[in-house]
């Protein structure tokens, strides 16, 4: 299979690419080469996609077209250039309006509206999902043949965002762990390397539909546990309330400061809680998570790991303290 890949020097696409390539297949990686090199044994062809479609992107006929953009007018432009490949469009679950419902899929989940403008997310970030519905559009509607994938959370070795990789990071260290919410609520992950892998595959097998790109819902006590086991490492866990973490105004899911994975219930109690067993049928496979808790611990303290944002020690150590005398 002749692969493009729109991207492939950063975390998902780059894996997609290497994916590829470990599978036999010709790849080539269209990107401006600002973020990082692509992987060994694809070819790169440099492309700002705010200009148009190269010749040597052009002159070439490719089975399958990989795509992760956010931007509408890019993704309609792409579309334009390579109408008869089947498309495998990395959309997100944010286009969904409704982050309530346990158990959603893509059938029976309202969506937002689409916007059809390039916004600058640092100004609107809520226009993230409805420029990923846009996106979605212009490939259902332009290409000869789509796929569409809603990933979740994707984590990993490579994840710039801290989401994960803050709890390997963590509980490596061990003593008392502030573990936010409780044991039974709902998380749900999938590791990039297996997204990446599965989006090689249903670009291979040319499948048409849409599909949640997550791993099955677990809890979080359930993937605290399967980090502690990958990292080797047997911590203390206290538990604290939600109530508590939200009246001392603890920011929640990403960033500095934050209890990554922590999210408020019931508001987003089916954020993290697909139903993704057509996703599963189609082909998708997943690894343990303890596995992706040591390989991205590994990574994390490499030359190339990324220090993962979330709460400071001393921060933990001082809401822990509160937290046992508002329980005394």
């Amino acid at each position: 299979m002749r692969l493009l890949v729109l991207g492939g020097s950063v975390f998902l696409s780059r894996t997609v690419a290497a994916q590829a390539v470990a599978a036999g297949h010709d790849v080539v990686c269209a990107h401006r080469g600002r973020s990082g090199g692509s992987p060994d044994g694809a070819r790169w062809v440099a492309w700002d996609r705010d200009q148009p479609v190269p010749s040597a992107l052009r002159s070439e006929p490719f089975d399958a077209v990989v795509d992760v953009a956010r931007h509408p007018s890019r993704v309609r432009s792409a579309v334009t250039a390579f109408p008869s490949s089947h498309w495998v469009f990395v959309s997100t679950i944010n286009v969904y309006a409704d982050d309530a419902t346990p158990g959603g899929t893509p059938a029976s989940l309202p969506l937002v509206p689409p916007c059809d403008e390039d916004v600058d997310l640092s100004v609107e970030p809520e226009a993230y999902g409805p420029m990923k519905r846009a996106c979605e559009l212009a490939v259902l509607d332009g290409a000869a043949s789509a796929t569409v994938v809603r990933p979740g959370l994707i984590v990993g070795p490579g994840d710039p965002t801290g989401r994960f990789s803050y709890w390997p990071d963590r509980l490596a260290d061990g003593g008392e762990v502030l573990a936010p919410g409780a044991p039974p609520d709902p998380v749900q992950v999938i590791d990039v390397r297996d997204l990446a892998a599965w989006l090689v595959l249903l670009a291979e097998r040319r499948t048409v539909g849409t599909f949640d790109g997550t791993g099955a819902p677990t809890t979080r006590g359930a993937v605290l546990t399967a980090i502690a086991d990958g990292v080797g490492a047997a911590p203390s866990l206290t538990w604290v309330d939600q109530s508590f973490l939200l009246e001392r105004e603890v920011p929640p899911w990403m960033g500095p400061g934050s209890l990554p994975l922590w999210l408020p219930l019931p508001e987003y109690a089916g954020l993290l809680s697909h139903d993704v067993a057509a996703s599963f049928a189609a082909g998708l496979h997943t690894r343990d998570l303890a596995e992706t808790a040591r390989d991205t611990l590994a990574w994390l303290r490499s030359d190339d790991g990324v220090a993962p944002t979330g709460m400071g020690r001393e921060a933990e150590a001082e809401l822990l303290a509160d937290w046992q005398n508002h329980r005394a």
